[in-house]
């Protein structure tokens, strides 16, 4: 690593540092003024508030992480390009591009940081922050958070079997009255009805069971035996996909938002669970998909934003890159916005949709940072 390279390192960490800790100073401030009110209904206690921002602060990290990037590298672009040690380095034979080799390092490592929070520490975050509100007072869970449904079913479609049940509780793996239905591979079909279930061993056991089946493959379905107790190993659902299935399924839940939010640890195996999904639902499913893998790639986005928004030679103002960074975030993330709309109505390819924003943005940097003279 040469000399100029720690040096942009340096000057490059020292305002993202500042970045990160004005906005969550603001965001703590923000957090409790809005969720005062919250935290009362929930009856917490001083140290179950500040827990309570403790688990939320990985997703204000994910937000802003692209936002503080930008603003950073506007910034000490913007300085170096005040004082010529731009035009400097590039006298002595530094290209451009290889000038902001330490800035597109940081960018890779901060897409790195972003899908490693997004994945793995949000959704955790997520479920902490519900079992601290549900600590006093139980409330009805959300869609994420939800893990006893009553009257519900889902449908496998892999395996063609539909389950309906009365209650299910994904802490236990209790099933209260269950009903499966599916199909054998010579077409016809059979039905299983029984007072419980529970997952057991990795194989789901029934009580108090009346088995039907369709005589000779064709006609209504009619009993064939009944048993107090049976294994059906042969059923491969497991709680956690069952869990999955009932919130996808769920009214009003996560594929009725139009954010990138059900991560891809849950989109990309009931994707492949249900391959026979189409129409707006598939849309929907494709777009979110996609959507968590271009949103990390904001943050190497940025940096082809910033190079020639910030490099360009003359003496500026600092602020320059403060309402350069507002402007650009507004257009990025309307743009967002749009695409995710178009991609999840049909009206534009999901991997398109998704990536629209990363595209446009990445191009329009190179093209005007092979401008700079």
């Amino acid at each position: 690593m040469r000399l100029h390279d720690r040096y942009l390192f340096r000057e490059l960490f020292t305002p993202l540092a500042y970045c990160l800790g004005g906005f969550l100073v603001f965001w703590i401030s923000f957090f409790f003024f809005t969720e005062l009110e919250h935290m009362q209904e929930s009856k917490l206690h001083a140290l179950d508030c500040v827990e309570y921002a403790a688990a939320m602060t990985p997703g204000f990290f994910v937000m802003v992480l692209p936002i503080a990037l930008l603003l950073a590298l506007l910034y000490a672009l913007t300085h170096h390009a005040r004082y010529n040690e731009i035009t400097a380095l590039r006298a002595a034979g530094v290209s451009l591009w290889r000038l902001c080799t330490p800035y597109f390092i940081v960018g890779v490592a901060a897409v790195g940081v972003y899908f490693a929070l997004n994945e793995l520490v949000v959704p955790l975050g997520n479920e902490w922050s519900d079992q601290i509100l549900n600590r006093y007072v139980k409330k009805e869970g959300t869609a994420k958070s939800k893990t006893q449904f009553d009257n519900n079913g889902f449908h496998n479609s892999r395996a063609h079997r539909t389950w309906q049940f009365n209650k299910y509780d994904a802490i236990t793996t209790a099933v209260l009255n269950p009903n499966v239905t599916w199909t054998l591979p010579d077409g016809s079909w059979q039905e299983l009805l029984a007072d419980s279930a529970i997952y057991t061993n990795e194989v789901w056991a029934f009580s108090n069971v009346q088995m039907y089946a369709q005589v000779n493959g064709r006609g209504s379905l009619v009993p064939s035996f009944s048993t107090n107790y049976i294994t059906m190993p042969e059923f491969e659902e497991t709680p956690k996909q069952i869990l999955r299935e009932l919130r996808f399924s769920a009214a009003n839940g996560l594929l009725a938002s139009r954010g990138v939010d059900i991560p891809l640890s849950e989109l990309w195996p009931y994707l492949r669970q249900n391959p026979d999904v189409s129409g707006k639902e598939k849309a929907r499913l494709l777009t979110k998909l996609h959507g968590r893998i271009a949103a990390p790639w904001m943050c190497l986005v940025v940096v082809f934003i910033a190079i020639p928004f910030g490099a360009a030679p003359g003496r500026r103002n600092l602020f320059f890159g403060v309402a350069g960074s507002i402007f650009i975030c507004f257009a990025f993330f309307v743009l967002q916005q749009v695409g995710l709309a178009l991609g999840m109505n049909g009206y534009l390819p999901a991997w398109l949709a998704a990536w629209l924003p990363n595209l446009i943005f990445a191009t329009l940097g190179i093209f005007l940072t092979l401008r700079i003279r």
